[in-house]
């Protein structure tokens, strides 16, 4: 099914991150939602972002969330990895929307008209909640990969690095889940080869 009044908004979470994978969503809201609230995920709490998500779920006239690996991460770089989820995300849709607005300057490839809009997890209502969506689902599995890795802290900071998790990362060395891409990691390799 297509329609002309279906707006797809797309945006990821988890491209900073020293550890796990890349998540996006895509949200069609349909022209008559009437969800308050919606934002840049990043300028909302945490339980503010819970209860919206679900929010969205419900009320949505379609989502998709999905997310690329660790090893596609290091295999494609970040910026590949990001738009791959963003695909898969729109894949999972039971619809094709007319278009797709994405958030930043880079587009996947899709089968839809796509715009891309800077800032636009502020300024888009779809993109503020595909980013909402997509930033509940990347915590939710940082807190099971905690439960795994318990070591990095992973629970408090969801992988980005900060100094507890660079500490940890000096102390326990690297995990399964870590991007080896990435420079901190990177250079962390290089010490223990060196050493």
């Amino acid at each position: 099914m297509h329609n002309t009044e279906w707006i797809g908004g797309v945006d990821e979470a988890g491209r900073g991150p020293l550890a796990g994978p890349v998540y996006a969503a895509c949200v069609i809201l349909g022209p008559d939602h009437n969800i308050e609230g919606l934002a840049d995920s990043k300028k909302l709490s945490e339980q503010k972002r819970t209860y919206l998500a679900s929010l969205i779920k419900r009320q949505a006239k379609a989502w998709g969330i999905a997310s690329a690996s660790v090893a596609e991460i290091d295999h494609l770089n970040i910026l590949q990895a990001s738009l791959l989820a963003m695909k898969r995300a729109v894949e999972k849709l039971p619809l094709v929307p007319a278009i797709v607005l994405i958030d930043g300057k880079q587009a996947p490839r899709l089968n839809c008209l796509v715009r891309t809009i800077v800032r636009g997890d502020s300024l888009i209502p779809e993109i503020s909640a595909a980013s909402i969506l997509a930033k509940t689902a990347r915590d939710a599995e940082m807190l099971q990969l905690h439960k795994h890795f318990p070591v990095y802290g992973l629970k408090q900071h969801k992988g980005y690095p900060t100094k507890a998790h660079l500490a940890a990362l000096q102390q326990h060395g690297i995990s399964a889940i870590h991007r080896r891409s990435f420079a901190p990691v990177r250079a962390l390799i290089k010490e223990h080869t060196h050493s």
